[in-house]
């Protein structure tokens, strides 16, 4: 019985330290930056046991950095200590194509670098680009910079 009693205190008092720690806290709690997630837009998220991280967001938005990054409404992935590993919901702008981020990682925070494995590449970048965190627009603003919308058309080839 006393087992139980201490796994439930357990579990509420996870829940309240996850519950008045903003997503930017965790992240620097477990050697990441803040700015990996937006200031705006983010409403909640929630850490399983097992290092399930999910983060709720109030829309899918577009946010800059180095280049474009566009959050779905929700971001899951595994966090464990300088990582976030198969990253669910969260894409980065190359060369004009959408790449999805399979895992964001600080190896060495001397070394002032963070990595993006976007699946054909590697993707080294400051880690100062990620210390505040961005704002992020939403996702409509992208249809809004079409360049083949003429007129409320859009110019068939």
């Amino acid at each position: 019985m006393a087992m139980i009693f201490t796994l439930l205190l357990h579990l509420f008092l996870f829940s309240l330290a996850t519950a008045s720690t903003s997503i930017h806290d965790l992240l620097k709690s477990r050697g990441l930056p803040a700015g990996l997630f937006p200031k705006n837009g983010v409403k909640s998220y929630e850490l399983g046991e097992d290092g399930l991280l999910q983060v709720y967001l109030d829309w899918p938005c577009v946010a800059k950095f180095e280049t474009r990054v566009m959050f779905e409404s929700v971001v899951r992935a595994n966090l464990s200590y300088g990582g976030l590993i198969g990253v669910e919901g969260l894409s980065q702008e190359e060369l004009f194509l959408w790449l999805p981020v399979k895992d964001i990682i600080v190896y060495d925070p001397s070394s002032g670098l963070i990595l993006f494995d976007i699946g054909v590449a590697h993707k080294q970048m400051s880690l100062s680009l990620f210390e505040d965190p961005p704002l992020c627009n939403p996702q409509d603003g992208l249809l809004d910079k079409n360049p083949r919308k003429e007129f409320g058309f859009e110019v068939q080839r």
